[in-house]
């Protein structure tokens, strides 16, 4: 039997101003339950930051609240996924359709923001053209949708996606094969962003095979550590601090520990993270059992998540 009912999630977030930076860069938002009628969206934002991007924080606002819009629309559209065809239509849709939306959403944002807010210049000056203007809102984006059939995620420049499945296997899907050199990394003002947009797909046919944790951080976290390893090693030990206190006690420290990565990157620091409730994975845990025709003890599977 495969019961797919409302998914309940834990998120938590939050965002540390780099060392000697003026102003934080990023963005981030988590916002749904992850049911079909209100999907779970999270997404994190990092504004570039440098004089030639002067108004990147609001570019990274712009592309948080765009990409929020549109990924909520979708979860909401995928709820007949299971139908034939529907998936393999979402997918495509996702892949090739929903970047380019979502780049001209942001485009359309930007534009629309220097058209309000024009810099006070000579008149002699000559106008800028949309493609210089955008830059001045030059931005990285990450942002995930999940739903009780789906688990999609999109990501554009640096930062990082983790997953930690059903399993305990800990992923980064969309790491690149080749990181970025230096400071260089693709961006929404670009031109054609949204070729350089990579997705993750993950139907989910089972739901005890969802994901445990999903997490989406900017670079400044990745950073401060001195190699791959130790990043995936902070995950881990999230993960493991989750399952022991649950979101209640980490959302306590987190700040302090983004701020102690800030220090090491000298970045500004993000985060957003959803749970699996334990609530959620009990139900899972009952279902098996009854599907198997065996008894399951909830109070000891409560006192392991």
């Amino acid at each position: 039997m495969v019961t797919l009912g409302v998914r309940r999630w834990e998120t938590l977030a939050d965002s540390v101003q780099g060392v000697n930076k003026r102003r934080n860069q990023d963005w981030y938002e988590c916002r749904g339950t992850g049911s079909d009628e209100d999907p779970l969206v999270l997404a994190v934002a990092d504004g570039h930051g440098s004089a030639v991007h002067a108004r990147s924080e609001l570019g990274a606002r712009f592309a948080v609240d765009r990409f929020v819009g549109l990924a909520a629309h979708f979860g909401r559209a995928a709820h007949d996924c299971h139908e034939p065809g529907r998936l393999a239509r979402l997918m495509t849709y996702a892949r090739d359709d929903f970047p380019r939306a979502l780049v001209h959403e942001w485009r359309q944002a930007a534009l629309g923001h220097w058209d309000r807010n024009r810099p006070v210049v000579e008149e002699a000056s000559r106008e800028p053209g949309p493609e210089d203007k955008l830059v001045l809102y030059g931005t990285t984006l990450i942002g995930a949708v999940l739903t009780p059939w789906l688990f999609v995620a999109w990501q554009l420049g640096d930062g990082d996606l983790a997953v930690v499945e059903h399993d305990g296997t800990l992923s980064r899907p969309l790491a690149p094969a080749e990181e970025d050199l230096g400071d260089e990394t693709e961006s929404l003002c670009g031109r054609e962003a949204w070729r350089s947009m990579r997705m993750y797909w993950a139907p989910v046919f089972e739901e005890a095979r969802a994901p445990r944790l999903v997490v989406l951080s900017t670079d400044g976290l990745s950073k401060s550590f001195a190699s791959a390893d130790g990043y995936r090693e902070f995950v881990a030990g999230l993960a493991g601090r989750l399952a022991e206190e649950g979101g209640t006690g980490v959302r306590k420290v987190l700040p302090e520990w983004l701020a102690q990565a800030a220090r090491y990157s000298g970045d500004d620091t993000t985060l957003a993270a959803a749970l699996r409730s334990a609530q959620d994975a009990v139900v899972d845990d009952v279902e098996q059992a009854a599907d198997a025709g065996g008894p399951v003890d909830t109070e000891e599977r409560k006192t392991e998540t």
